[in-house]
C-alpha cells in the first residue's frame, strides 16, 4: 500500500455502486473512515432540515468531519456524489493541505435501465432517489418530467466534475471485488 495517507473522493451517478465499492475500499484499506454524504443529509432532513438546506450543510459537515478524521491521521474515502467543481476542489485542497494523496474514483454505469432498476431495488435512506425519474420524497420535487430526470442522469454520466491527475474510472457494472482490487492495485503503487 501507498506511504501516503489517502483522501478518496467517490463519484458516479446515483446507482453507480459509489457506497459498495466505498465500503469495499475501506474494508481492505486499515485505518479507514467512509463518510457517507447520504447518511449526513439523511439525518438532517430527519432532524426537520430542509431538504435544500440540508444539502448544503451535510456538504459543510462532510468537509469538518475529513478535516477532523485526517487530523487524526485515518484515510478518508468520501461516499458522495461529485457533480460540483467546488466538491473537488474542496477535496483536493483539504488533501493537499494535510499532505494526503488524492485520489477521484468514478463508478461509471452507461446504460440509464440499469441505475434505474438498482435505485428502485435498494432501501433508500430519506436523501435518495427511489429511481432515475423517482427524486427524493423530501426533495419535494412537484414539477419534473421525466426526460428532465434523463437529462440529469445523462449529464452525470457524461460530463462529470474530474480532476487533472489521479483519476480511476471503473465500469461499476462489472464483478465488484475485481472492480475494488483494480482500485487498489493504482492507488498502492
Amino acid at each position: 500500500m501507498s506511504t501516503h495517507r489517502l483522501f478518496i473522493q467517490m463519484s458516479g451517478a446515483p446507482g453507480s455502486g459509489k457506497s459498495t465499492m466505498s465500503r469495499l475500499l475501506g474494508r481492505s484499506i486499515s485505518n479507514t473512515i467512509i463518510i457517507d454524504h447520504d447518511i449526513l443529509r439523511s439525518g438532517l432532513i430527519e432532524s426537520g432540515i430542509s431538504f435544500d438546506q440540508a444539502a448544503k450543510s451535510s456538504y459543510q459537515l462532510q468537509w469538518k468531519l475529513a478535516q477532523d478524521f485526517m487530523e487524526q491521521g485515518f484515510h478518508i474515502i468520501v461516499d458522495s456524489t461529485c457533480n460540483f467543481q467546488t466538491i473537488l476542489d474542496q477535496g483536493t485542497t483539504l488533501a493537499k493541505d494535510h499532505g494526503y494523496k488524492f485520489w477521484y474514483v468514478e463508478c461509471k454505469v452507461q446504460d440509464i435501465n440499469i441505475l434505474d432498476q438498482r435505485l428502485r431495488s435498494r432501501s433508500p435512506m430519506t436523501s435518495q432517489r427511489t429511481g432515475v425519474y423517482r427524486p427524493p420524497a423530501a426533495a419535494q420535487v412537484e414539477d419534473f418530467t421525466d426526460e428532465d430526470c434523463h437529462a440529469l442522469f445523462e449529464k452525470w454520466i457524461h460530463n462529470p466534475c474530474i480532476p487533472m491527475e489521479n483519476v480511476i474510472v471503473v465500469d461499476s457494472t462489472e464483478d465488484a471485488e475485481s472492480t475494488r482490487d483494480h482500485i487498489l492495485s493504482i492507488i498502492s503503487k
